[in-house]
């Protein structure tokens, strides 16, 4: 489509006022009105237009050439391949949309270092609450130009910048004491923030007294070299933003030392791993914190006792996600203890090396959240029903099983769950890499009804293994009607004869359902199975 947009010639990229506002018959709503291609005749008199219906035609036939609909009040043109001679038509269109709320041009690459093309105009826009610029190869310029025109859209609330390395290295300070009171949201996602940038994002956090997220995820430089003050500016920056909800620190290269300034810990940080009792004096001051991700971090017994004795200040906190930390199965009842039950939506456990004494704890919780996680436990085998006893009904929106051993049995258990209506809610099924249960217990599961909501199941095997599904695909074959909002089907390393092939491929497609199989029918296959048995049954 880029070298289609190139090839264009320079009548073709202008916008052509004969062709631009011709409303139907006066809506009084511009954008409900499509510009029209065919060629004015001069015997046919037209109204005469106002400038405001002539600009919005131009706005109409600018966005149709890059595939996109008008709208007054956002204005998105990510993954459009604009080029500099876009971005000065489009500055020289926002005069015509003062009712302009949300800018998005991410994903634009061909348009760094030409920014101030469209920053000059911003002033025409000044009631914009969102501007996403993530991925367009700024350079520190762009950047300063943009801090020049955050004054002109005092309404800002939501500035995303992500994707863009030229923000990192000191352009960043070009933002400083421009971005205005009413930011609610900062996006900097990879943007090779060093820590020489943690010392300018301090200042520029400590003047947003209304942000609620910090998104600073991916910027692996950001945590280094502690010693130079950078991260311990920031780290103290938080203390100005009591409306801080989202912290993201994720994959950035934090160290204990760094939670000795940071009063918070996000997950992917593995080195953080005995450094956690630094959070002690410091966490149960975030009284307001709603999620806790420290999955991934190699949390030692210490980390995970100092931990525990927090949780119970942390009144708001509705999902804790320890999982991917091996030493977490041992203190599952005193975590559950810890916590607010009665509020927990997700407590995933994952690759956590649960107990039997694990389990048992945490069929405490089970009755509250909306999603339970225990892939990867081997110890779930056989003891399935523990956990679905303490299910309520209509609760529960995801259960993932994957890689825990289940049994013929385990799966008879989740079936007589599916009758009795515990399930009724449930959205997503993960029962993946469980290739000991028989295939009496695939009937079960499938013949028991009671998934009407679910829209993801998952069956598959584990990598380099296999096995035949023919005694109970006919099962599943006539479940899926019950399954009216099923999108996704995943059946990895089943395998089955080309007819039994032809009928599951069938059933999924006349009902638009995602198949993920490796044996999927070739065309020649196909043709042949048509050709012996004429037309499927439903």
């Amino acid at each position: 489509m880029s070298q289609i947009r190139r090839k264009r010639s320079a009548s073709d990229r202008k916008p052509l006022g004969r062709f631009l506002s011709r409303t139907s018959d006066q809506t009084g709503i511009p954008e409900d009105a499509e510009p029209e291609s065919s060629d004015p005749s001069p015997a046919v008199s037209a109204p005469v237009e106002s400038k405001q219906d002539v600009g919005w035609g131009r706005v109409c036939v600018f966005l149709q050439k890059l595939g996109k609909k008008a709208d007054s009040r956002t204005l998105s043109l990510a993954h459009c391949d604009l080029t500099a001679t876009d971005l000065l038509e489009l500055a020289s269109l926002l005069q015509f949309l003062p009712q302009l709320e949300e800018l998005d041009v991410s994903w634009n690459e061909l348009i760094g270092g030409s920014l101030r093309a469209l920053t000059s105009h911003l002033q025409q826009v000044g009631g914009v609450r969102t501007l996403r610029l993530s991925s367009c190869r700024l350079s520190p310029e762009d950047v300063s130009a943009l801090g020049e025109a955050l004054s002109c859209i005092p309404q800002l609330e939501i500035l995303d910048l992500s994707w863009n390395s030229g923000v990192g290295g000191g352009a960043l300070q070009g933002l400083l004491g421009k971005l205005l009171p009413s930011a609610r949201e900062l996006h900097l996602v990879a943007c090779q923030l060093t820590t020489a940038d943690a010392a300018a994002l301090g200042g520029l956090v400590s003047a947003l007294p209304k942000l609620c997220l910090l998104d600073v995820s991916c910027n692996p430089q950001l945590g280094q070299e502690v010693d130079c003050g950078g991260f311990r500016v920031l780290a103290a920056s938080f203390s100005h933003t009591s409306s801080l909800t989202t912290l993201r620190f994720q994959a950035c290269g934090l160290t204990p030392d760094c939670l000795q300034d940071l009063d918070l810990d996000l997950s992917c940080n593995k080195c953080l791993s005995g450094g956690l009792t630094c959070l002690a004096p410091h966490l149960a001051h975030l009284t307001h914190l709603e999620i806790l991700d420290l999955h991934l971090c190699c949390l030692t017994p210490a980390d995970l006792e100092a931990l525990i004795q927090v949780l119970p200040s942390l009144t708001a906190l509705v999902e804790l996600d320890v999982s991917s930390n091996k030493e977490a199965g041992g203190v599952v009842l005193q975590l559950v203890s810890a916590l607010q039950l009665t509020q927990m939506r997700r407590l995933p456990l994952s690759s956590c090396r649960l107990t039997q004494e694990s389990l048992t704890a945490l069929a405490l919780a089970v009755p509250y959240l909306r999603s339970l996680d225990v892939s990867w436990c081997k110890v779930v085998g056989a003891r399935l029903q523990l956990l679905l006893d303490a299910l309520q009904p209509s609760v529960i929106m995801e259960l993932r099983l994957c890689s825990c051993e289940l049994v013929t049995d385990d799966l008879r258990h989740l079936a007589e769950a599916l009758r009795q209506g515990c399930l009724s809610s449930l959205r997503l099924l993960d029962l993946s890499y469980n290739g000991s249960v028989g295939d009496d217990g695939w009937s079960a599961l499938l013949a028991a009804g009671g998934l009407g909501s679910l829209e993801e199941l998952d069956l598959s095997l584990r990598p380099l293994s296999s096995a035949p599904c023919s005694g109970w695909l006919h099962v599943l074959l006539a479940a899926l009607p019950r399954m009216p909002a099923l999108a996704r089907l995943a059946m990895q390393r089943w395998s089955v004869g080309p007819q039994e092939r032809r009928q599951l491929e069938y059933s999924t497609r006349s009902r638009r359902i995602q198949l993920d199989s490796d044996q999927n029918l070739s065309g020649s296959e196909w043709k042949e199975a048509d050709q012996e048995e004429g037309q499927p049954e439903e």
